[in-house]
């Protein structure tokens, strides 16, 4: 790979972080929430993977993200949830460590399998 495409690859994914933080804080929390959830990381993952190591790689890819979204989707609610008890940086410990125990317990299931 590149130089330069990895550095597009760094700048496209500022850019949709920046982009998340001010529609959050300029526009509505409800419509950086559908960019932040929005798979507009996950497409630019599935091409530049596809380009470069074609469609087996990809479609496994695209399997793992899908199975692999459990435990992001677990973080989000333990942050919230945490959030009306403890501060933002005890909330946000507690929700990795939601997400890493879910995510070891997925990965063990689907080692499973």
């Amino acid at each position: 790979m590149s130089h330069l495409a990895l550095l597009l690859k760094f700048i496209i994914g500022g850019v949709v972080v920046a982009g998340t933080t001010v529609l959050t804080e300029q526009i509505d929390p409800r419509y950086g929430g559908i960019l932040a959830t929005a798979p507009i990381i996950t497409t630019m993952a599935l091409i530049f993977v596809y380009t470069e190591a074609g469609t087996t790689l990809t479609r496994d890819l695209a399997l793992n993200s899908f199975y692999f979204i459990i435990p992001t989707a677990l973080f989000l609610a333990a942050l919230a949830l945490l959030m009306n008890k403890a501060s933002f940086a005890a909330s946000l410990g507690g929700a990795y460590a939601v997400w890493l125990i879910s995510l070891l317990i997925i990965n063990r299931i689907l080692g499973v399998l």
